[in-house]
Parts: structure tokens; sequence; C-alpha cells
């Protein structure tokens, strides 16, 4: 009997390592500028970080098992059975262009079941590993986990093919209680969603399979639970299943209004609601974007602290004099001697982002071509997407090397990693150097796109497996070539920013560099923390000033 091990070689400290990680935006065929179908996804979690996971298509034996581990924790769950063939899996799409993607919700404590059989992330990969269209994953899922229990908390999922893309919400029904209560709802043509770790599924039709799926006792469980009365009115998920508190307004909702706003700006979305303002409207489930998206759009949807708003986390003292838009854990903090809860913002851009990617899935081409998982490593702002296609036969060996406690120069997640914690050291000067070269990188693959694609329909004509060859060929090389352009750009940025100076080699062999200080805004919160300390007088002898007293 074989058994197939969905996690070997991962690390498992994903989102019980910190609160409030990873966001999705989900974007229908009629929202995008090309017709394609495209998801979003940062894995966000400090402590966190796994080879890229690939599973290739296989037969397998009658008797054959999975055994079920954690992706949070490790732990080993137990087995389930294995079907008689699985489809490839290059990290999360599948070779029919089926790609999912999560954020973590939580939900009700006491409805996590501690002794279900399979976890979120095992529904993940196996889903994509037995489903060719977004409605079977969604039946591959909630199968599972009638038959073996759900064993994480609740999560929204992103389940997406080149037709149509699903957001699916599900939660356990606690200890002893085999099983899940969820909801699925097609996003309507023309439209996007998001979501970031809070629930976002209110009302939902009864009646309209075609557009809505849910559990038989989504409701009747919530009654007798308590949670929920008829008489209160219409039945909500969000409400009944993850209550909004203020703090999962302002670290979730508030990425989904950074979302909103800037893909639609004449709707002027209120930021009222993930500010935690006392009876304001929660934000729509999806809306119409002013414009169809590219992928060029989601990724940049993706690269957000604020920007441009009275949240910015670029300007303030609490960037400090460099502008520097990370704010270092915990999330949540007090005061010696305060009793007020505070808290920093939580942006969509993280440096705790492990890998991020955005699948493009179009049904106008063979499967093999048509699917693209835009991916990328470490903190969104300073990463690059590369396009890896969903048929590719090996996986870049950059992404497949290194982990969380193992560095090498040869990992692409170490490498762009150098980079960032480099550039928070002095911000707003090398993010421009590191704009320059990632933008360099992702124009080419973009401009590169349509000549490689139809160079790939060309071969797919009298030899598809030529076409998944030269695909192949085409990802591990750019994903190297990105890996060894970043590795000089590291290079380069310590060379030029080498203690705190702004050198420039090209002038008297870099023997004047220049001191760039820290800014007026900077310079005031000094000055105000210790008056006349910094004060360049001729001052009374120390001495003589005591005597006087």
């Amino acid at each position: 009997m074989k058994y197939l091990n969905l996690t070997a070689g991962i690390l498992f400290l994903f989102a019980t390592t910190f609160l409030y990680p990873c966001t999705n935006i989900l974007v229908t065929k009629g929202a995008s500028a090309d017709g394609s179908v495209m998801i979003s996804y940062n894995a966000d979690a400090g402590g966190f970080m796994e080879p890229l996971y690939f599973a290739p298509a296989r037969d397998w034996n009658p008797d054959d098992s999975i055994e079920i581990y954690d992706w949070d924790s490790g732990k080993y769950l137990g087995k389930i059975k294995q079907v008689p063939h699985t489809y490839q899996v290059v990290n999360l799409i599948n070779e029919y262009q089926v790609s999912i993607a999560e954020t973590t919700f939580g939900g009700r404590e006491e409805l996590r079941d501690t002794t279900g059989g399979i976890d979120y992330g095992s529904l993940m990969f196996i889903a994509l590993q037995r489903a060719k269209t977004a409605r079977e994953a969604i039946k591959v899922m909630t199968s599972l986990v009638a038959e073996y229990g759900y064993y994480s908390s609740g999560e929204s999922f992103s389940i997406a093919d080149p037709e149509e893309v699903w957001i699916m919400e599900m939660i356990g029904k606690g200890p002893g209680r085999k099983g899940a209560v969820w909801v699925a709802l097609r996003i309507p043509d023309g439209y996007i969603s998001a979501h970031a770790n809070h629930s976002r599924i209110r009302e939902f039709p009864l009646n309209d399979p075609e557009n809505c799926l849910y559990a038989p006792d989504v409701i009747s469980f919530a009654i007798e639970k308590g949670y929920y009365k008829p008489a209160d009115g219409v039945f909500s998920f969000s409400d009944t299943y993850d209550p909004a508190t203020p703090s999962s307004l302002l670290f979730c909702e508030g990425r989904v209004w950074s979302i909103f706003r800037r893909a639609a700006p004449s709707q002027n979305f209120s930021e009222d609601y993930w500010r935690a303002v006392k009876g304001a409207k929660p934000y729509p489930l999806w809306i119409k974007p002013d414009k169809k998206l590219t992928v060029q759009d989601v990724i940049s949807l993706m690269r957000d602290h604020f920007d441009g708003t009275p949240y910015d986390l670029k300007k303030g003292f609490a960037a400090g004099p460099f502008g520097c838009p990370v704010r270092w854990k915990p999330l949540v903090w007090k005061v010696e001697g305060d009793t007020t809860q505070y808290a920093w913002e939580r942006p969509i851009s993280t440096q705790q982002t492990a890998f991020a990617f955005v699948s493009q899935l179009r049904s106008w081409l063979p499967r093999e071509i048509g699917g693209v998982h835009w991916y990328g490593v470490d903190d969104n702002y300073t990463n690059v997407y590369i396009p890896l296609y969903c048929s590719i036969k090996q996986a870049p060996e950059c992404f497949q090397v290194g982990s969380i406690s193992e560095f090498t120069l040869e990992s692409a997640f170490w490498i762009f990693n150098l980079v960032a914690n480099w550039a928070y050291t002095k911000y707003s000067y090398m993010y421009e150097d590191i704009r320059k070269v990632q933008k360099e990188l992702e124009d080419k693959f973009f401009a590169f796109q349509p000549a490689v694609e139809k160079a790939a329909l060309e071969l797919y004509k009298t030899n598809p497996e030529l076409a998944v060859e030269y695909l192949t060929d085409y990802s591990n090389a750019q994903s190297q070539h990105v890996m060894k352009k970043w590795r000089k750009l590291w290079e380069y940025l310590v060379m030029k920013y080498n203690d705190g100076y702004v050198n420039d080699v090209t002038k008297d062999r870099g023997r004047s560099p220049k001191g760039v200080g820290y800014g007026d805004t900077f310079f005031k919160q000094v000055l105000k923390d210790r008056p006349g300390y910094y004060d360049v007088i001729w001052r009374k002898n120390q001495e003589t000033k005591t005597k006087k007293k």
C-alpha cells in the first residue's frame, strides 16, 4: 500500500504564527481586460517558508491512501482513501487551470473540531489533484470534510477555473460533530471580490443552485447552537459564524476597502466600516470595477500600504525618517501603565509574506498554455511575479531549496529577503532602486508573453509534449534569471547604501559618500523628546549651575 504525504518537506508554521494573514482578490471573465479569470493570494505568516509544491499527475492502486498532516502545525491527522488518478499541481494551480487560494477567518472558537481528519491546506491540494473545474473542487472539498471531519478553524476559499470563480466559506461543528457548515457563491460575471481573514458572505439565495451552493444544515445548525433565531431576520453566514469585532474590521476589512477603493474609485467607499464606526454599512461582497483589470492591475492591487490615503504607512513618525511602511510585530500592543489596547494598521503588503501569486486562467487556449501562475516570494512590494505555466514538468530549483531555518544563497526566498530587509533600513531611497529592477523584469515578462505563447501554440499543433517542454524551459529559465538579477541587486544595494550613506562609485572612486540625514519630521520629534539637548551652543559649567541652585 502506498501513501501520499501532501506536506513532505514543508514547514508548518502558517496561520497559527501570526494573526490576520493572507489576502485574496477574485476577478471574473467579464471584469478582466483579456477575458481571463484571475485569483490572487498572499500567503502571509512570520516564520513560514516552504518549497514550491509540485505534484506530477499519476495513477494509483485501489488500496493506496493519503497521509494527512495539518498545514499549520504539521500534526498527523490520519489517512484518507486515494482516487485512481490525480492531476498535476504546481503550487496552487493544476493542469486543468483550476486554482485555489484562501484566507483564515477563525470564527467561533468552539466550532474548531480538534478531532477532524482533514485540514484546510490538505483540502486545497487534494481538490486540485482531483478536480477539473471549480464546481468539482467545491464538491471534493465539501465531501471530504463530510466524510473525514474538518480539523481547521473558519476559512474563506477562492476557487476558480477558466470560466468562473467562487468564494466559499467553511467552519466546523465542534468536537464530536463530523463535517462542516459552508456556503459557496459564484461571483457574477463582470464583478470582482476580495477577502482578507474575515468572513464576508452574509445573505445568500436558498434556491439558486447555479450560483449558490451550501450545506443543508448551515441555518438549522446555527439555530440549534443558539447563534441565530429566524425572528432576528434574514440569515447571515458572516454575522452568525464570524461576528465582527473592532480588530477584525481594522485588520481585515481595511484591506478589502483598499482593494475596492482603488479598483472602483468612482464608488467612494467609506472608511467608516473598517475603522470600526458603530452602525457603518459593510462593504459589498463584490463590486463592478471602474475599468477591466489586467494581471498587472491585480499585482498592483496586491502591492498596497494604504498608499495615498490618510492611513498611508509610509507617512508619519511611525514610518521613521525614511518612510518605511513596515510595522514590526506584534500587531497589537499596550504601553506600560496604560490599559488601552493599541494596534498598527494591517496592509495588504507585509514583510512576512512567504509566497504570493496571481493565477491567470484562459478558456480560449489549450489548458497547457492557458493557465499561468504568476508567482513571487517574500514582501509583495519588493518581489517579482514570474510566469510559471500550469503544465510545466519541472519546478524551478530556486523555489525548492532552503527553509526558514536553512539559509542559502541558492534560495529565491532568502535572496528576496536579503533585498527587502536591507531596504527597510533606508526605504524611501532603496525602494526606488528596487522598483526600477522590478518593473524592468515584470514589464519584459508581459511584453514577451504573446510571443512565448504564440510559439507554444505553434508547437502544440504538431506536438503538445514539445510545447510543454518549451514552457517548462521558459518558466525555469526566467525564474533563475530573476534569481541572479535579484542577487546582483542585493550586492548593489549593500554597496550603494553602505554605513548609512548614499554612495556613488562613479565619482571619486566612491570616496565621497553622501550623508542624507533624517528629515524635518523626524528631527522635530527628536527635539520634542529632549528639548535643548541637541543645541549646538556655549553652555554654562555644570558645577556652577549646581552651586547656584
